[in-house]
């Protein structure tokens, strides 16, 4: 049967390539026909994908590597104590049920707070980087607060779909809940568990350049964003959003590898 889906449709290599070769065309034609430079300046407001491309290939990598690395680190340190937290939060609900609404509406409440005021908040009261190069503890508080509800929905979800008579059979012989959540719940969620962490990766990156856009940090992306928005370097500006996809596509891919390792039975392989 997966042979037969893979000799009508298309393999999702060559989907891939057709997609990055319409994205590109689209975007060269928007740069030479509707997003032209106006008459007597030389800034373009959405220069080529060949132009960007020469800018990264002419500055290099160490430069991109010294924006990037902070910002990198930022969104890790966020990702681990956000899904970290979610996950035990999701985990007491199994054991005291009584907590899941309050839970549930503490994820809400974190998922619906204005982003950008929650941030001018947190960099009152955490600040920036407690020195020269270092995280900021605001972006890695956003980066956290930005995978926190995705997490905390799809354990739930997850642990919910353990399969009742597993659950049963463990009850008989005795087990309590923390067996049920050991043996049966645990892996029934994993798949989910493991998709929301998937989200959460390009959500944490997105979190650390929002709480870097606030300020008190030297070099990161959001800093850099808001240089070349200053001196209108749009190759360079563009550059930064480049890298920033590819490195939250990246980890996504990472994270999707290994769910496939990690839960075979999603996709009907075996090890």
């Amino acid at each position: 049967m997966a042979g037969a889906d893979r000799t009508r449709g298309v393999p999702r290599w060559l989907a891939g390539l057709i997609g990055l070769a319409v994205v590109l065309g689209a975007w060269w034609l928007l740069a030479v026909l509707v997003f032209r430079p106006e008459p007597g300046t030389t800034y373009t407001p959405l220069p080529t994908p060949w132009a960007v491309l020469s800018t990264m290939a002419s500055d290099g990598f160490a430069p991109y590597w010294n924006i990037f690395q902070v910002t990198i680190s930022e969104a890790l340190v966020g990702f681990l104590w956000g899904n970290g937290l979610a996950l035990l939060l999701a985990s007491l609900v199994l054991v005291a049920p009584w907590l899941e609404r309050v839970i549930v509406q503490i994820a809400v409440v974190t998922y619906c707070l204005p982003i950008v005021a929650v941030g001018g908040i947190a960099i009152i009261v955490l600040g920036g980087a407690d020195e020269p190069g270092g995280r900021s503890s605001t972006a890695v508080f956003l980066a956290a607060l930005c995978c926190f509800f995705t997490t905390v929905v799809g354990a739930l979800l997850g642990f919910r779909s353990a399969d009742r008579a597993s659950l049963d059979l463990i009850s008989v012989y005795g087990g309590g809940r923390f067996t049920q959540l050991r043996k049966v719940r645990l892996v029934a969620a994993l798949p989910a568990i493991l998709n929301a962490l998937q989200i959460a990766v390009p959500t944490a990156l997105l979190g650390a350049v929002l709480g870097e856009y606030m300020g008190k940090i030297d070099v990161s992306v959001g800093t850099q964003l808001i240089k070349f928005q200053q001196v209108l370097d749009s190759e360079r500006l563009w550059a930064l959003f480049l890298l920033s996809a590819l490195v939250a596509l990246i980890g996504y891919g990472l994270l999707g590898l290994v769910a496939r390792v990690v839960t075979p039975w999603v996709s009907g392989r075996t090890r």
